[in-house]
């Protein structure tokens, strides 16, 4: 029997065994220029165990059999449990062990934790996206909480601050390690949490620390199984924000509804549910009617935390696309040594490379305490890079082909994932209005953006003009400009940061590529050559 035609050939093996790390040139470059360097080895260990066979299919697992809502047990008790796969649990494990949840919270952190920490959830981000949704929620929270976190549960910093996963479900000092969710979003109005109709009523004294009793709802309750969440809900001096344990101080359950999990487009391994209050027992967060601006301060975390998120499956599509375009052949050549392709995959690369720069230059700002920068770029680069990431993946699968339209290839899941991180913590129509709104509230961010970019005056034209037209506009802004100008103010500080920090040639590329609104040239072969190197660690 002739078996020739089912013969398997030119069909490339899956990327399986790599180091997510030490093959990622521009990231390893960033962290010892950000003064993380002392993270290099462990990120170097970390980076060779999630890219190990073992740690890419338990990402697949959680996703393939995501959670499950458990409302009642034998006896028809009420549960109000979520059940996981046990590798949600593995993977949890390995977060919690690199303490992607409070790394620079730690009583003495080490320097330029936010920038280990940022590499860090790079890295884990690559595998399973789902999993990063507890650990990003509590790394927002602990910081609000050590400022306000009731007396009742003042022993709960301790577990917070642990590098343990501990799942069960029991009173917190009996418990290794805790998480904290959120929750904020109610049906009638998404975004718009002062339409918020939840009400929150003392059962004795009102005031910071006191016991309220809420009743209502949440529409969108991230990590329903978590330890406790923090919450909004009106009370009589309007929006406030409640801190919500699963159990309460004498063990007995709160009283959270859960009434379903969401069946999301993706991030299938995270539970994310609709839940009511029946009279819930919350203590406020500071005072009365201060619950956004708590709630803003843990979300300017959370929302770089989608920009990175997004950054790592962007360089997990980049890699598998690599390593299948240096397999397949087509009309007698690696697919790879293809002129057309060269040029595909290299401004994949040289994206990559400019984003890797920001994001680690914006987590070192967040260890300098760098405030106002810091509040203006957060929103800039959540925006720009989450809306960035779902093309980029779409072009990654292109690279393979229809088996990269399948779901034996990772492929199909990053695309899926890639949408959550532009519609959580503010879409983009959000993080654009923000960025209006913090321009006009503090004249002074054009002071020093003039100082930021005025070192770099001369060194690109395309970058010149570009911030001539910006400043002309930014005395008269209009709603209506608001994604124009976030997109520029992104282009910009990302052309800025390549022009300090890259090769010329990498840079001027970058420049002409993201800033030259005329059309974009061919990269120069010798560049493609030298950014797929670094693209592959060299």
């Amino acid at each position: 029997m002739n078996c020739t035609t089912h013969s398997v050939f030119n069909q490339p093996r899956p990327l399986s065994n790599s180091n997510l790390f030490l093959s990622d040139t521009p990231l390893r470059e960033a962290v010892a220029r950000e003064g993380a360097q002392w993270d290099a080895e462990r990120l170097a260990s970390v980076g060779q165990q999630l890219g190990g066979s073992e740690s890419l299919e338990s990402g697949r697992l959680a996703n393939a059999f995501p959670p499950e809502l458990l409302r009642y047990d034998a006896r028809g008790e009420r549960l109000d449990e979520v059940r996981f796969h046990p590798a949600w649990h593995l993977l949890m494990h390995g977060l919690c062990a690199n303490r992607l949840h409070n790394l620079p919270w730690q009583i003495d952190p080490p320097a330029a934790a936010m920038v280990a920490r940022a590499a860090r959830f790079i890295l884990h981000a690559q595998v399973e996206a789902g999993t990063l949704c507890p650990l990003t929620m509590t790394f927002g929270a602990i910081p609000l909480l050590r400022q306000h976190l009731p007396t009742l549960f003042s022993d709960w910093l301790t577990p917070l601050l642990s590098d343990r996963y501990d799942p069960h479900q029991q009173p917190a000092e009996q418990k290794r390690g805790l998480l904290i969710g959120m929750g904020m979003t109610e049906k009638q109005g998404g975004t718009d949490v002062l339409s918020n109709t939840t009400r929150a009523e003392p059962l004795t004294t009102r005031g910071p620390g006191e016991a309220y009793r809420l009743t209502g709802h949440k529409w969108f309750f991230s990590v329903p199984q978590s330890d406790a969440h923090l919450v909004l809900a009106q009370t009589q001096q309007g929006i406030s924000c409640f801190f919500l344990p699963r159990l309460l101080p004498d063990g007995t359950r709160n009283a959270i509804i859960i009434e379903r999990l969401k069946d999301k487009l993706g991030n299938r391994a995270n539970a994310s549910a609709e839940v009511e209050f029946r009279e819930a027992i919350g203590w406020l967060i500071g005072e009365e009617g201060d619950g956004v601006r708590h709630i803003m301060q843990m979300g300017s975390f959370t929302r770089v935390d989608c920009a990175l998120g997004s950054h790592g499956q962007m360089r997990r599509a980049l890699s598998v696309a690599l390593f299948h375009a240096h397999q397949r052949q087509v009309m007698g050549k690696n697919l790879v040594d293809q002129p057309l392709m060269r040029q595909v995959l290299g401004r994949q690369a040289l994206q990559l490379e400019a984003q890797t720069a920001l994001l680690m230059q914006l987590a070192h700002r967040f260890d300098a305490s760098s405030t106002a920068w810091c509040r203006l770029f957060t929103p800039v680069v959540k925006f720009a890079i989450c809306k960035a990431g779902i093309p980029f993946v779409a072009e990654a699968m292109e690279v393979l082909g229809g088996i990269g339209y399948c779901e034996e290839s990772e492929l199909p899941r990053l695309y899926r994932e890639m949408p959550v991180n532009s519609i959580w913590e503010g879409s983009g129509n959000v993080m654009c209005l923000d960025v209006l709104r913090v321009l006009r509230k503090q004249p002074a961010l054009q002071e020093m953006l003039d100082a930021e970019f005025a070192e770099l005056k001369g060194v690109n034209r395309h970058f010149d003009r570009r911030w001539r037209q910006l400043q002309r506009r930014l005395p008269r802004l209009q709603e209506s400009d608001a994604r124009e100008v976030t997109g520029d103010l992104y282009a910009l500080a990302a052309t800025a940061q390549v022009l300090r920090v890259g090769s010329p040639p990498l840079a001027d590329a970058y420049a002409q590529m993201s800033l030259d609104a005329r059309g974009q040239k061919s990269l120069p072969p010798a560049l493609v050559d030298r950014l797929l190197l670094r693209a592959c660690g060299g």
